[in-house]
């Protein structure tokens, strides 16, 4: 995939259909660069919304598909890998990993795979809604399709 030149939101795109789920990105043009910013734009549940946090774990990508209304426990979440310290990236740490800005960062569509956990509390919602590559699109999936699709493991992050 780090060869692919049709920008990040394009790649999400061809990642969505080659995994079946189909082209399920919206666009807007206002942006939403927040979880609260896409959850009042899609009309949508703060809880529904997907943040895909990037952290450093010892130099290595972390990636943490979390609930907009939740904060990640950096210390449980550390604790239940049985691993170091776990911080937040800088902007250029998510860029290099992940070809896409803080604020727009999907789950999908990354140079290469990413360590990634998911959030067990997004389970309850029928519909979520996670960025799609910038800070103006999303896109809509259930949670068992994200969870294929990011072979995720699924973790208890707050």
């Amino acid at each position: 995939m780090t060869d692919y030149d049709g920008g990040p939101v394009a790649l999400v795109r061809s990642v969505l259909v080659a995994a079946g789920i189909g082209d399920t990105v919206r666009t807007f043009p206002e942006g939403v660069p927040t979880a609260a910013a896409a959850a009042e734009a899609l009309e949508c549940d703060l809880a529904a919304i997907t943040n895909s946090l990037v952290f450093d774990l010892g130099g290595e990508p972390l990636l943490i598909l979390a609930s907009g209304a939740a904060r990640v426990d950096t210390s449980l979440v550390a604790g239940q890998l049985g691993s170091g310290t776990i911080r937040r990236a800088s902007a250029a740490f998510v860029l290099e990993h992940t070809g896409q800005e803080v604020g727009g960062v999907a789950p999908i569509g990354h140079p290469s795979r990413i360590t990634t956990l998911l959030d067990e509390s997004l389970q309850v919602h029928r519909l979520l809604w996670a960025g799609a590559g910038d800070h103006n699109s999303m896109f809509s999936i259930t949670y068992q399709d994200l969870l294929r699709i990011t072979g995720a493991r699924e973790l208890t992050v707050r």
